[in-house]
């Protein structure tokens, strides 16, 4: 195999940083998932050169969990195929043009790919055209970041020919060679460093985000699909509060609901930190849902255009879950979010700060507003919760109104307490056979009916809810006469003061 230092005036032009002390594989040792192993040995006793590469190589050196792994081999994607069928294993051609092969091994799918550089980018995503190369390092050469430089192989151990173990070790993250170059042949690069800044908890080195700032325009030309499934792994991760702070010029790009955020200081008792900072410690601070994330994401945006400040200098934020919820809508509109998931963090973003008593009736009453969705009730607990969490001290009572709510929850479900209409001891056809006509009567009976119930003012059994039914009918019956008997005599009042009117007034002329 060609040292790395010998490698030739291709990778010399293309100008990447390698680690100049590096001298050819280090003695590491990885446990390896079976498939990979067998599809190492598979390849080699053919003849073939093979390494683990990519994620599951950076995720083991880190001591992090990873099942994906991928192998790179200098065979070509047809002798793989020949090799593997040999062994009984099926096979699949998921992108040989590519010269990327799907080998079923035991049952768990393998990606091996033949070394390859990749030809122009048109699409700021794909490229055009790929050429197949001789070596590993060649191979290495043209991926993302030096952390995925990698390749592994458990006799010869760790390749690392462009410092990617250092910059592990360092916490960093750095493109691979120019940064400009590697985000303007795939834009999605972008977020990804975004993403790995937040799992990892690394810092991106200042070249690099110099990069990532001069091609995040070309992020609009990402799928939504692609872009969205990014956001998500960022707002998921360990680190997403500094991910959010420190890259926030970059997801300006597709958020550009945050942008006013940055910076704005809230003026008030009750906050610490600007409505970025402080929305960054709330999606931290929330439990790893992409659910309650996405909901703590966008629930102050509104803040800035809501802005009001007293004679006495304190700020307000009157009706900003309004506008955040307007907000949320048309970002989440963009990316490939299904319409029921927006509508449930729209929900957690409308209802974030109103006031709930720990009593069992509010959050029975909350509960019948979220349409008796308990796990939405929980996730609403799960953001108050953080958001508390994230502002000033004084606010940590807040903390444990979240839990007393969760706890009144409990016992309500445990008691089988009547909170929605599903709930109530009787049901449409009951409240008919007791002589309401089929129609919007029999729902606003019903509504009627679960609103006694849940302020205790009837029990939710059959006999006291249709004798609730006839007494609550007989009032909006007589409340109806009543408006009816005054609708009459204002007409009455109105037509007796025109007479009056027609008769005071002076005598139309006559026409000439």
């Amino acid at each position: 195999m060609e040292a790395p230092g010998q490698l030739g005036d291709e990778l010399a032009e293309r100008g990447q940083a390698r680690n100049a002390a590096f001298e050819g594989p280090r003695p590491v040792t990885i446990s390896l998932p079976p498939q990979a192993a067998f599809a190492l040995a598979a390849l080699e006793e053919a003849g073939f050169e093979a390494w683990c590469v990519g994620g599951f190589v950076r995720d083991a050196l880190l001591g992090r969990a990873c099942a994906d792994v991928d192998v790179a081999t200098d065979a070509p994607w047809q002798e793989v195929q020949r090799v593997f069928e040999a062994a009984g294993c099926r096979t699949h051609e998921t992108g040989t043009a590519h010269g990327t092969l799907t080998v079923v091994v035991d049952q768990e799918a393998l990606e091996i790919t033949t070394y390859r550089d990749d030809g122009a980018y048109a699409d700021a995503r794909h490229p055009e055209a790929v050429s197949f190369v001789r070596t590993i390092e060649e191979d290495l050469a043209r991926r993302d970041f030096t952390m995925n430089t990698l390749a592994y192989h458990p006799k010869r151990g760790i390749l690392d020919p462009y410092g990617g173990v250092a910059d592990l070790e360092a916490r960093t993250i750095r493109a691979v060679g120019d940064p400009a170059r590697r985000f303007s042949e795939d834009a999605l690069r972008i977020l990804r460093a975004c993403r790995f800044a937040s799992q990892l908890g690394f810092s991106i080195e200042p070249a690099t985000y110099a990069g990532m700032m001069a091609n995040k325009g070309q992020l609009l030309r990402i799928s939504a699909e692609r872009v969205t499934h990014e956001l998500e792994c960022l707002l998921l991760g360990a680190h997403v509060h500094d991910a959010l702070m420190g890259t926030m010029d970059v997801l300006a790009a597709v958020l550009p609901e945050l942008v006013a955020c940055k910076g704005f200081e809230q003026r008030t008792p009750y906050h610490v930190y600007d409505v970025l900072e402080h929305t960054a410690f709330v999606v931290q601070r929330t439990p790893p849902s992409p659910l309650v994330r996405w909901a703590a994401l966008f629930h102050d945006t509104g803040k800035p255009a809501a802005f009001f400040q007293d004679t006495d200098g304190t700020g307000h934020f009157y009706g900003h879950a309004k506008i955040s919820v307007e907000l949320a809508r048309a970002a989440m509109g963009r990316l490939a979010l299904s319409p029921a998931f927006v509508g449930r963090v729209l929900t957690l973003v409308k209802y974030h700060d109103d006031v709930i008593e720990p009593t069992p009736k509010a959050v029975k009453r909350a509960l019948a507003r979220l349409g008796g969705d308990v796990e939405l009730f929980r996730a609403l607990c799960d953001l108050k919760r953080g958001d508390a969490l994230a502002q000033a001290p004084r606010c940590a009572g807040r903390v444990e109104l979240a839990d007393e709510l969760e706890e009144v929850l409990d016992g309500i479900l445990e008691a089988n307490e009547a909170f929605t209409l599903r709930k109530l001891a009787v049901d449409g056809r009951d409240v008919m056979a007791a002589g309401v006509r089929q129609g919007p009567a029999v729902g606003a009976v019903l509504a009627a009916a679960l609103d006694a119930v849940i302020d205790e003012r009837v029990p939710n059994e059959r006999a006291a809810l249709l004798a609730f039914a006839a007494t609550w009918l007989d009032g909006q019956q007589g409340a109806q006469d009543g408006r009816d008997a005054a609708g009459a005599k204002g007409g009455r009042c109105a037509a007796g003061a025109e007479r009056a009117a027609a008769e005071e007034a002076p005598p139309e002329p006559k026409a000439r």
